[in-house]
């Protein structure tokens, strides 16, 4: 029996192909330089700096692992760090558990649902200076609201609650993109698996727990998956409205870092502080495809 084999392709055709894929990359290399000039030199520098004493301007001397060493024992690292944990955990529960909310209260309304999911994202969409400005007003001793009441705190300027205010800023501002996310997951879930849990007695909860969540459980894990890492980058809110005080009270690593590099002239230290940071994210991440390699997204 003999079997038929396709004619190895000739010279023209190789040419063809070369061509298309020269075409290709040539429209891709000005993206690929742009990359390199802003992504990959940066981070090279960063590696680099990370290992020096620089101060931001002039020579830069090597140190060793004395950065690393340093962020290990620094007391105001460790601070940063509770702060990072207190963020972390008020982010990623309050956000979801009213973007949930307010997600399945427009799955089960049938008119109006355009305005309701166009008022929640409207926060999200304005700009984090416009809403951290308006926000200042509003929680200032003098003119806010608290002022309005007759109450007299001072929510950003007192240590005990600057962190909270923030972050009750950020959520605001976080939670609607959440629950415009999590509607549209829920209008993928099958109908008929709500009706057949009906039949079988289960109520709205048992709905919820049993149709609605595994239905939406891919861009529920995606969506935790983003908001940890968006927990550990936080700067733009903290930095607008308390620059991290008062007395380091609202400091997160990122803040902290702002502050080595640009206030206290130790770029190097906060090179390493950055790094530290990095290779958090990316145990994240990891944990993240293993999660994934165990069919938590199927």
């Amino acid at each position: 029996m003999t079997t038929l084999t396709a004619p190895a392709p000739g010279p023209s055709r190789r040419r063809a192909v070369w061509r298309r894929a020269l075409v290709g990359w040539a429209f891709l290399a000005p993206l690929l330089a742009l990359n390199i000039l802003v992504v990959l030199g940066p981070s090279i520098a960063t590696v680099y700096y990370s290992f020096t004493d620089w101060t931001g301007i002039g020579p830069a001397n090597l140190i060793g692992f004395d950065n690393y060493t340093r962020a290990f024992t620094d007391p105001a690292v460790h601070e940063a760090l509770l702060h990072n944990a207190i963020w972390f955990v008020l982010f990623l529960t309050v956000p979801m558990a009213l973007g949930m909310l307010g997600a399945h209260l427009i799955n089960q309304v049938r008119r109006f649902r355009m305005v309701y999911r166009t008022l929640f994202f409207i926060p999200y969409v304005t700009a984090s200076v416009v809403n951290a400005a308006i926000w200042k007003m509003l929680l200032s001793p003098n003119s806010g609201i608290a002022a309005q009441l007759g109450f007299d705190q001072a929510w950003l300027g007192d240590p005990a609650t600057s962190l909270y205010a923030v972050n009750f800023v950020v959520d605001w501002h976080w939670w609607g993109f959440l629950a415009v996310i999590f509607f549209a997951a829920m209008q993928n879930v099958d109908v008929q698996l709500y009706e057949a849990a009906k039949l079988d007695g289960a109520g709205r909860w048992q709905q919820f727990k049993s149709v609605t969540l595994p239905g939406i459980r891919p861009t529920l894990v995606f969506i935790v998956l983003m908001t940890v890492i968006w927990s550990l980058k936080a700067f733009d809110y903290i930095f607008i409205m308390t620059h991290g005080g008062p007395a380091n009270s609202s400091d997160v690593v990122s803040t902290l870092m702002y502050d080595q590099a640009f206030n206290q002239y130790s770029a190097g230290y906060a090179a390493a502080l950055g790094l530290s940071m990095t290779a958090v994210t990316g145990l994240v991440l990891a944990a993240y495809a293993w999660l994934r390699r165990k069919g938590w997204e199927e």
